[in-house]
């Protein structure tokens, strides 16, 4: 974590805090959206030989996982957060959201999908079929994780 909090400061982002062992960075930035992500994702190809796709939310964002949660009596290691890649991805959730998974609920954000795997996530039926219905694309934490980075983010503005 450290070889990273230090790459996004190398990129020129202020700042920069990570967030447990989770991969999750807290930073400032000046630019458009995609010229971060641009940014970020050739960061880390060079400096560690990862390919793949980042995903990049706002601070107003974080807070508003968080705020909007509609399962707060959830346990949060069992409340999922999906973040599709693309926002329009979230659509292909709703054949899903429109199903009963008792006792598992999915519930649709403003940006996120919310994954409550009641049982647990690795014995979770709707986690599977919303894993599968993004087609393994987007990134998914826990709800404590998006508080933690909530936090972060909160703490940054004292």
């Amino acid at each position: 974590m450290a070889d990273l909090r230090k790459l996004f400061e190398r990129l020129g982002f202020r700042d920069v805090a990570t967030l447990l062992n989770s991969g999750n960075v807290v930073f400032s930035a000046a630019g458009e959206p995609e010229e971060v992500l641009t940014r970020i994702e050739r960061g880390l190809a060079s400096d560690f030989g990862l390919g793949g796709a980042v995903t990049l939310l706002a601070a107003r964002e974080v807070a508003a996982v968080v705020r909007e949660n509609p399962f707060p009596r959830a346990r949060p290691s069992d409340l999922l957060v999906m973040v599709p890649r693309k926002l329009s991805d979230k659509r292909r959730l709703r054949p899903l959201a429109a199903r009963r998974w008792t006792p598992e609920k999915l519930a649709l954000g403003k940006r996120v999908a919310y994954v409550w795997c009641a049982k647990g996530v690795p014995r979770s039926p709707l986690w599977a079929a919303v894993d599968r219905a993004l087609e393994r694309t987007g990134t998914v934490r826990n709800i404590a994780t998006f508080a933690k980075a909530a936090a972060s983010i909160e703490g940054e503005g004292e």
